[in-house]
């Protein structure tokens, strides 16, 4: 294969993307922020499909290379390594992110925006390493999310620039800001005139607005203050509750056909290192996947979170954080580990959420019990899908349209 062929895969995305930037904001893409996503998920397959994957933010003996092998030799790298790098051998291509005229997108990826992502070998690429990357790209697209903060969870409580009604008062007629944070747009004893050219006079007319608007989504607010009324852009409901990385595959390359038994040959092939310790991130495999599509966990109110109930962590909200479990994560500085349940309420099909188990400490049963108990109605049989059902579709990669 010519080093010049690139392949690209176009997306909508349904939600913006987190990339992040210098300043921990998303004024600006970032393509790396996509490409750490991209692999980490590419590790998800691999070690589905029975090969072993390094962790490449782990510690010195976990991450590749084998410091007993040189990179030509078998043994120096793991199968994700091959393809996308790791210190003594380089990444085999350069990605690119454009907009539908081929230029390159600098500002953030905005929800309902298409974007391509353009692989340019740099070296050759094997055709069973295209057909890793586009089943890892449809796994994301019809499974998962790209980018950060997906990590975010959703709730059905309402807001304005990130303050709640408890933040609000409006027993005089009016709705006046009582408490507020540093750094948000709406000041303390602002009273807010108007939203969307809508009046404002009780918390029951800003409920009503902001109903069936996205956590995150542009708002302008006209409040009164002492020196005047001004017009200031706020958003919707809490940032903290937001959805990211959402995207929608529309196109891909031709000629990618590879069978699941060819690529698990390839990924389990003697030349590829395993000589490391992958117990600790092990679980993050397709093996342990599962899926939900067209439904959520959120905050219902102040003392009730389905997706608290899940992960083991108290329902009222000022004790959220208490009760570290390995669904759960941890939030303590010294040990920090992401939650293992993810969900998103803005998805196609309304709402999807997926995540992993543990054998020996949460298994498939497990996981089923705790989604019935906050999803009344919950069909396990044709709504609980795992990654043993969708390993196969994802290697039926064609250049067609694949729907929203």
């Amino acid at each position: 294969m010519c080093v010049d062929e690139w392949k690209e895969w176009k997306f909508e995305a349904l939600t913006d993307i987190w990339t992040g930037d210098a300043d921990q904001g998303n004024n600006r893409l970032i393509p790396t922020g996509l490409l750490g996503s991209i692999r980490w998920w590419f590790e998800v397959l691999v070690r589905g499909l029975g090969g072993k994957a390094c962790d490449p933010t782990d510690r010195e003996g976990v991450r590749c290379p084998s410091h007993h092998k040189r990179p030509v030799e078998p043994g120096h790298h793991c199968v994700v390594c091959e393809l996308f790098g790791c210190a003594d051998w380089a990444r085999k291509f350069r990605l690119m992110v454009l907009d539908e005229n081929g230029q390159v997108i600098q500002d953030r990826i905005r929800a309902r925006q298409t974007f391509v992502l353009r692989f340019i070998p740099l070296r050759p690429i094997r055709d069973k390493e295209w057909c890793l990357l586009c089943a890892t790209l449809r796994l994301i697209a019809e499974y998962g999310a790209i980018g950060g903060k997906t990590v975010f969870k959703p709730s059905e409580e309402w807001g304005i620039a990130d303050l709640g009604k408890n933040d609000l008062d409006d027993s005089s007629g009016q709705v006046k800001v009582q408490g507020n944070r540093r750094g948000l747009p709406l000041r303390q004893n602002d009273i807010i005139l108007e939203i969307e050219g809508n009046r404002i006079s009780s918390l029951s007319d800003i409920e009503q607005i902001l109903q069936g608007k996205r956590h995150g989504e542009p708002v302008k607010v006209k409040v009164g203050r002492s020196n005047g009324v001004l017009e200031i852009k706020t958003w919707a409901g809490k940032r903290h509750h937001q959805d990211f990385g959402l995207v929608n595959l529309i196109q891909s390359p031709q000629n990618l056909d590879c069978s699941r038994e060819q690529v698990e040959a390839y990924v389990r092939s003697s030349q590829w290192r395993t000589d490391f310790d992958d117990t600790p991130f092990a679980w993050a495999s397709l093996q342990n996947f599962w899926y939900v599509k067209g439904r959520y966990l959120a905050r219902q109110a102040n003392n009730t979170s389905t997706f608290n109930r899940v992960i083991g962590r108290p329902e009222q909200k000022d004790k959220s954080k208490e009760g570290d479990s390995w669904l759960a994560g941890s939030q303590q500085e010294s040990k920090q580990e992401s939650k293992k349940v993810f969900s998103f309420k803005n998805g196609n099909g309304g709402g999807l959420t997926y995540g992993f188990v543990k054998p020996g400490l949460v298994d498939f049963e497990e996981m089923k019990n705790l989604l019935k108990q906050a999803w009344p109605g919950f069909q396990l049989e044709n709504e609980f899908q795992t990654g043993e059902q969708i390993v196969e579709r994802l290697f039926q990669c064609s250049n067609k349209e694949e729907g929203a």
